[in-house]
């Protein structure tokens, strides 16, 4: 099985100034995890710098205009936890134009699943505002320029902190199925098991705010009893995943406590459910270094069909409550106990 990884040198000159967890050392430790992995299963892309077009879909041109003269006049804060300096306008378009690439090379059949290596990361970034270290939405970016030709696209979002951003933007689209796990009364405190979309795309979007402790059980849990049959339904033609690794037990910014295992067992459930050259992952957060690693070379692995367990399993006894009050809600059903 061959893995496309689309990257760029640029990433490490968006800089976010000193003692910010979103630093040019994460693609490092991501880079050194795929570097783990059989050379000849991956194919190494070019990230290319997005058009105004493809931005546009989700972003209105004032955000990028705005964003690109800031960075010309030597760059600052956007907001508290935002920040950005020369070079972040051409890394966040090239960060965008990853998936759009690894789409057109997938569609070519260069290889079965495509994985944007990027920083910054995307999945805050509202269509008008950026928060979160993040200044485009890159997983949207590409979702929405495949539902413009007519894809049924699933984003399953597995980062610790709620993908906001990406479903705003898509909260009353049908043609676009939203899930997310993440740490529930976290940053950026949205994310309620309530929020099932509207019009249209009600019944669309899906959250699953586990608990504050909450290990890979959970997250297993929450894979079998509501993703994979909500996936399942919706009948995806791609399915794109924002793999972000701060659930991990050993990550500063919030306080799950997955491993580098169970982040594969389940990543490469998701990936199972699109049919190959059809599926992508999109690096979102992560901020211990050691466990970026572990955590890439894990899912790496898992994505070209290999399982490589750098840490064991977990398990905490927490979440059945929130997985089955999330099942009630989109299914009409129960979820047992851990």
């Amino acid at each position: 099985m061959s893995l496309l990884v689309a990257t760029h040198d640029v990433f490490v000159e968006h800089l976010t100034g000193a003692g910010h967890p979103e630093r040019p050392a994460r693609l490092g430790a991501v880079l050194d995890g795929l570097a783990t992995l059989d050379p000849d299963a991956v194919k190494w892309v070019s990230a290319p710098i997005a058009s105004d077009d493809d931005l546009q879909r989700v972003h209105p041109a004032h955000l990028i205009s705005d964003m690109e003269d800031l960075c010309a006049n030597g760059g600052g804060s956007i907001d508290p936890d935002t920040y950005v300096s020369v070079k972040s306008a051409e890394a966040a378009r090239r960060a965008a134009g990853a998936g759009l690439e690894l789409v057109k090379r997938l569609d070519q059949g260069e290889g079965e699943v495509g994985w944007s290596v990027v920083r910054p990361p995307g999945h805050h970034a509202l269509s008008d505002r950026q928060m979160g270290f993040c200044l485009i939405n890159n997983v949207a970016v590409t979702a929405a320029s495949l539902a413009a030709r007519g894809e049924r696209v699933a984003i399953v979002d597995l980062d610790a902190h709620h993908g906001n951003g990406t479903e705003s933007i898509f909260y009353d689209d049908p043609n676009v199925l939203f899930v997310s796990t993440h740490q529930g009364q976290w940053y950026p405190f949205t994310g309620a098991v309530t929020d099932v979309g509207n019009g249209q795309g009600r019944g669309a979007n899906v959250n699953i705010p586990l608990p504050a402790g909450s290990a890979g059980d959970a997250l297993r849990l929450a894979y079998d009893q509501v993703i994979e049959p909500v996936l399942d339904r919706f009948g995806p033609t791609w399915v794109l995943l924002s793999a972000g690794f701060d659930g991990h037990r050993d990550d500063p910014l919030a306080e799950l406590g997955f491993t580098s295992t169970d982040y594969a067992e389940v990543m490469a459930k998701v990936l199972a459910n699109a049919v190959p050259g059809k599926r992508m992952l999109f690096l979102e957060g992560g901020y211990d270094l050691d466990a970026l690693g572990h955590c890439t070379a894990a899912v790496g692995s898992a994505a070209i069909g290999l399982d490589h367990r750098p840490e064991e399993t977990s398990s905490a006894g927490l979440g059945s409550k929130i997985v089955a009050e999330a099942r009630s809600v989109h299914l009409g059903g129960g979820a047992g106990d851990l």
